[in-house]
């Protein structure tokens, strides 16, 4: 019964792209949790695919230039929440860091969510996801809802004439029936920040 369910997920794998992620759970109609298990623990032994964290596994990828190329923090945190169901939008330095607010690449990816907390090691680096309010996930702008985070990150007093302009060249990137959208589920100060931002 292993091998039949082992022989199954090979040729899953083999329709895959290299680069692709990998989940115990892909494998959840071929067999049991077990049996998936020790396919990909084989898999793993045989180099067809790579662990690059607990039940998080990569189809390897490399280019003759740059060698190994690995998902990045974000594309792993996405593919999460996919495989999940479940929302996420990013916050705190990695917010402002996505504004350029911050050029500092943060090692630590956070994110709110509506799904499991939970904290995920990569290496040297780790991606959390912070149970939040749903009113906080129903932000419809990409960069409406990052200057939210990264406002609320900075506090009021952290948001120098720099950052404002910073703020304001960004929000240019987005709808004006959207900003004011998500400016009503933000608190009260972000809120009269946003309006003034886009002068509306």
């Amino acid at each position: 019964m292993v091998t039949s369910v082992h022989s199954k997920i090979l040729k899953s794998i083999a329709r895959k792209k290299k680069g692709e992620l990998i989940f115990p759970t892909d494998f959840r109609a071929i067999g049991s949790a077990a049996a998936v298990k020790t396919s990909l623990t084989r898999l793993q032994k045989s180099s067809i695919i790579e662990r690059i964290s607990q039940g998080i596994y990569i189809i390897p990828k490399s280019d003759p230039v740059l060698g190994t190329i690995r998902p990045s923090l974000e594309d792993i945190a996405f593919a999460i929440a996919r495989r999940d169901k479940a929302r996420i939008i990013p916050s705190g330095a990695y917010a402002l860091q996505k504004l350029g607010i911050s050029t500092q690449v943060p090692t630590k990816l956070v994110f709110l969510t509506d799904g499991a907390p939970r904290l995920i090691k990569i290496g040297n680096r780790s991606i959390k996801f912070k149970a939040t309010t749903p009113k906080k996930l129903m932000t419809k702008g990409e960069i409406s809802g990052l200057v939210i985070q990264a406002m609320s990150e900075l506090g009021k007093h952290g948001i120098t004439p720099p950052i404002e302009q910073k703020i304001k060249t960004a929000l240019q990137q987005e709808k004006i029936s959207i900003i004011k959208h998500d400016a009503e589920l933000a608190p009260a100060w972000i809120a009269q920040k946003l309006h003034s931002f886009a002068a509306f």
